[in-house]
């Protein structure tokens, strides 16, 4: 222990003095997910908010055929504007987001009590047009349904006659839970930030070493492989947990510039959920930092390690992109799944659900095995001749 502690303060003190690592793993790798959350939510909350809050401009042809729809839309917040010469190519050059077109025989048909044309030119592909899009198709059908109550109450009838069924909606939602919809890339960032707190370490520790001709008097030390290995294993680890934190805490400070409360959420990341945050995550960065230091000892040069360690950066994103496209209900075997496991965990703790004592401890205790599989297997690389040897 005493030689694997030694190991362990060397490579920690030696990484410490690297200025640009220190920068990449303590500021850059941890605040980079909380500024880029921070602000691409903000803004994004700020522009939906301003275009709900104003009034919507909707190009409209024909606008002399229907007045009385024409002031109803206007009471409802649209303002009616002058149509482009041509609306098809304005809309696919995204010149304007959609215009609305009324023929001329609008008029006739709803006297006559037909289905009135109205046409709506838009382009569904144009994401920032389909706020617009299904504010003002809701308008339309909400002006069709008024029309048709009208016409039923003059012949006479009650207009409940057509609405045979009441539909009661009961939105079980919480202000928390809807902010997993806002949160959904924070398990990605989080585990991201514990992969690459202490990967420039594990790869300097063993292909930078060997390349700077470092890493074989060291070998000759009465040390044993285990320890080097371990302590080298260690460093690693606790780089990555520190970036962990950092990570969080960052996180915990931006969320405060989100306008929640504006957009009916509630982000609680207070020091509560952090540390339950911390828990959870914590054991990846031992299963992190394991394969990394067997990949680079893997490796034959250090341009190499970084390619390979640099690859399985991407490892974390595997869960959450099979739950964006396919999400599932949790079972109980995917607690002992590292990486998913983390990903339904950290999604729990931002819904605000409650979660029992074994799920938790089935995620680190899979993800500690993980990591004592992957150490065991770069402790055999450790002990190959050709450790010390650069290509």
């Amino acid at each position: 222990m005493r030689a694997l502690s030694v190991v362990w303060w060397k490579e920690v003190r030696e990484n410490l003095r690297d200025r640009r690592t220190m920068v990449s793993t303590f500021v850059l790798g941890p605040l980079f997910g909380p500024v880029l959350f921070a602000v691409l939510i903000g803004f994004v909350a700020k522009t939906e908010l301003d275009r709900a809050e104003k009034a919507l401009e909707l190009p409209v042809i024909g606008a002399e055929h229907a007045p009385n729809l024409m002031n109803w839309l206007g009471a409802q917040g649209v303002e009616a504007v002058d149509p482009p010469a041509e609306p098809e190519e304005a809309v696919r050059t995204r010149e304007v987001e959609l215009v609305l077109r009324i023929d001329d025989e609008y008029g006739k048909a709803l006297g006559e009590g037909r289905p009135a044309p109205l046409t709506l030119i838009f382009d569904q592909s144009q994401t920032k047009a389909r706020a617009s899009i299904e504010r003002v198709q809701a308008l339309l059908q909400g002006y069709g349904e008024l029309v048709a109550r009208q016409r039923l109450l003059i012949r006479g009838m009650d207009p409940s006659l057509v609405g045979p069924i009441e539909l009661r909606r009961v939105d079980l939602s919480t202000p928390q839970s809807r902010s997993a919809m806002i949160l959904a890339m924070l398990p990605y960032l989080l585990i991201l930030t514990v992969f690459t707190g202490g990967m420039y370490l594990a790869i300097d520790a063993t292909a930078g070493e060997r390349e700077r001709q470092s890493l074989e008097p060291l070998l000759i030390n009465p040390v044993s492989r285990a320890a080097l290995m371990g302590g080298k294993f260690l460093a690693s680890a606790a780089f990555g947990m520190v970036s962990l934190a950092l990570g969080l805490t960052a996180f915990s400070l931006f969320a405060q510039f989100i306008p929640a409360d504006r957009i009916g959420i509630q982000i609680n990341l207070g020091p509560a959920e952090c540390l339950r945050l911390f828990a959870v995550t914590a054991p990846l960065a031992v299963l992190a930092a394991a394969v990394q230091t067997g990949v680079a000892a893997f490796s034959k040069s250090y341009r190499e390690a970084q390619t390979y360690v640099t690859l399985l950066v991407f490892l974390p994103a595997i869960p959450s992109i099979v739950l964006a496209i396919n999400p599932i209900k949790a079972e109980d075997w995917m607690y002992g799944v590292p990486l998913l496991s983390q990903q339904l965990l950290i999604d729990h703790v931002v819904r605000g659900e409650a979660i029992g004592v074994v799920q938790p401890l089935m995620s680190i205790a899979a993800t500690l095995l993980a990591g004592a599989l992957a150490a065991a297997w770069t402790t055999r690389l450790y002990h190959r001749e050709s450790l010390a040897v650069s290509a």
